[in-house]
């Protein structure tokens, strides 16, 4: 802690991990309300609220997502709302998805991810303000 005392450094810690509770409460609610929470919301208060890069800022959003799928998928699973033929023919081949998305993403620079991910956000913006 170069140029910070002990009191500052823990004040600053407690500061983050406040921060880290608001995000992952702000993406729990929204992916009970609306099934998105990870990327959509998490990514962005990471990097914005936490400092994070976008890297660091997307590995950890999907193990926050992890947690918030295995307690969302049996809150469901209970409520019988899991279609769970077509969870597996989506999961299944996401697994793929997501292992070519790291290859890529490993690619690309900080900047390129962060453009593009406007991008996606504006465009679904679009489309759910059209077709709502």
């Amino acid at each position: 802690m170069q140029g910070m005392d002990a009191s500052a450094h823990a004040q600053s810690t407690r500061d983050l991990v406040w921060r880290l509770i608001i995000v992952g409460a702000a993406g729990g609610a929204f992916s009970a309300l609306f099934g998105v929470g990870g990327g959509v919301v998490m990514v962005p208060l990471l990097i914005m609220l936490c400092g994070y890069g976008s890297r660091a800022a997307t590995a950890t959003s999907l193990a926050a997502i992890g947690v918030i799928a295995l307690v969302g998928t049996a809150t469901h699973g209970v409520l019988g709302n899991v279609d769970w033929l077509a969870a597996m023919l989506v999961g299944i081949p996401a697994l793929l998805g997501v292992s070519l998305g790291v290859k890529v993403r490993m690619r690309l620079s900080q900047v390129t991810i962060s453009r593009a991910f406007a991008i996606l956000l504006v465009a679904a913006a679009v489309l759910l303000a059209v077709n709502p």
